[in-house]
C-alpha cells in the first residue's frame, strides 16, 4: 500500500468518526448519559485520593454506626460506623472495573468463536451455535452463579463468570455481521491473492462489524454491572469489607425500614450507571445504523 493510499484510509476512518460523533451528539438522552459516565469516573478517580482506604473505607467505628446523612456524614454511616459515602464513591471503582474487564473477556471469546463461526461454517459452526445455545438458554445470572460456586468467591472469578455468561450474546453478533460479508466480491478477491484466512478475518471482515460490536459492547456493560451486583447481593461477588455497590444493598436490607439509605444511595449508583450505560448504546446504535440517517 502506498503513502497516497494509506492517507486515505487514515481520511476515511476519521471522516466517519466525526460523522458518527457528529450523530451521536443530536441524541440528548445518549449526551446525557455521557455526561453521568463522566462523572462517575471522576468519582471513582479521585475517591482514591480523596479517602484512605483502610481508615474511611473498611475500618469499624462502632461508636459512629448507623447515624443518618448529616454535614459530617452526607450519606450517613453504616452498621459498622462506615462512612457511606466515601464507600459509595470507592465502590464506583469496584463496579466500572468488574462491568468492563467482564465484557471484554465476553468480547474477546465471543467475537473469536462468533467470526471463527461464521467464517468456516460447516461442522465447527454447528458444534459452536449448539453450544451458544445451550448457555443462552440459561439465565445469565444463574450461570454466573454456577461458574462462581465452582471457581469459588473472589472478584476475578466474578469477572470470568459474568464474561462467560455474556459470552453468547457476542458470538451471535459478530457470527451474523461475518456471514453478512462473507461472500462479498472483496472477500472472495482476498482469497484468490492467496490472503491467510486469519488476516481476511481482522482486515477485511471484522472492520465492517465493528459498529455492531461496538453497540454491543457498550450495552452489555450495563447487563454486566447488574449482574455482578445481583451475586454480591447473593454474597457470591466481591468479598468483604470491599464496597462493592451490591454488597452493600445487601447489608443495608437488614436495616432498611429505619435506615432505607444504605439502600438507597448504592441502589441509586447503579440506577445511574446502568440507565447512562444503556443511553449511550442506544445512542451508539442509532448513530452507526445507515438506515436511520438521513
Amino acid at each position: 500500500m502506498n503513502n497516497t493510499e494509506a492517507g486515505s484510509g487514515q481520511y476515511a476512518k476519521r471522516s466517519a468518526f466525526k460523522a458518527m460523533w457528529k450523530q451521536l451528539q443530536k441524541n440528548k438522552g445518549a449526551m446525557i448519559g455521557l455526561v453521568i459516565i463522566g462523572v462517575i469516573v471522576v468519582v471513582a478517580v479521585v475517591s482514591q485520593f480523596a479517602f484512605d482506604y483502610e481508615r474511611d473505607i473498611i475500618a469499624q467505628n462502632v461508636a459512629n454506626k448507623l447515624q443518618h446523612p448529616s454535614l459530617e456524614h452526607p450519606f450517613g454511616t453504616d452498621a459498622l460506623g462506615r462512612d457511606v459515602l466515601g464507600r459509595v464513591a470507592y465502590g464506583a471503582r469496584y463496579s466500572l472495573a468488574i462491568g468492563v474487564v467482564s465484557v471484554l473477556i465476553a468480547l474477546v471469546v465471543g467475537v473469536v468463536l462468533g467470526a471463527a463461526a461464521g467464517y468456516i461454517g460447516g461442522r465447527f459452526e454447528d458444534v459452536v451455535m449448539r453450544i451458544t445455545d445451550i448457555f443462552s438458554a440459561i439465565p445469565s445470572v444463574l450461570l454466573a452463579i454456577a461458574i462462581v460456586s465452582s471457581l469459588g468467591k473472589s472478584t476475578f472469578n466474578l469477572m470470568v463468570a459474568v464474561g462467560v455468561a455474556s459470552a453468547p450474546s457476542f458470538v451471535r453478533v459478530a457470527r451474523a455481521s461475518v456471514l453478512t460479508v462473507r461472500g462479498e466480491e472483496y472477500i472472495e478477491s482476498a482469497r484468490a491473492i492467496g490472503m491467510h484466512d486469519w488476516k481476511i478475518v481482522l482486515v477485511h471482515i471484522l472492520p465492517n462489524c465493528l459498529s455492531q460490536i461496538i453497540v454491543q459492547t457498550t450495552l452489555r456493560v450495563a447487563s454486566a454491572i447488574i449482574s455482578a451486583a445481583s451475586l454480591s447481593f447473593l454474597g457470591l461477588g466481591v468479598p468483604a469489607p470491599a464496597p462493592e455497590w451490591g454488597s452493600m444493598l445487601s447489608e443495608g436490607r437488614a436495616y432498611i425500614r429505619d435506615y432505607n439509605y444504605l439502600m438507597i444511595f448504592p441502589g441509586v449508583a447503579i440506577m445511574l450507571t446502568v440507565l447512562s450505560f444503556n443511553l449511550i448504546g442506544d445512542g451508539l446504535r442509532d448513530a452507526l445504523d445507515p438506515k436511520l440517517k438521513r
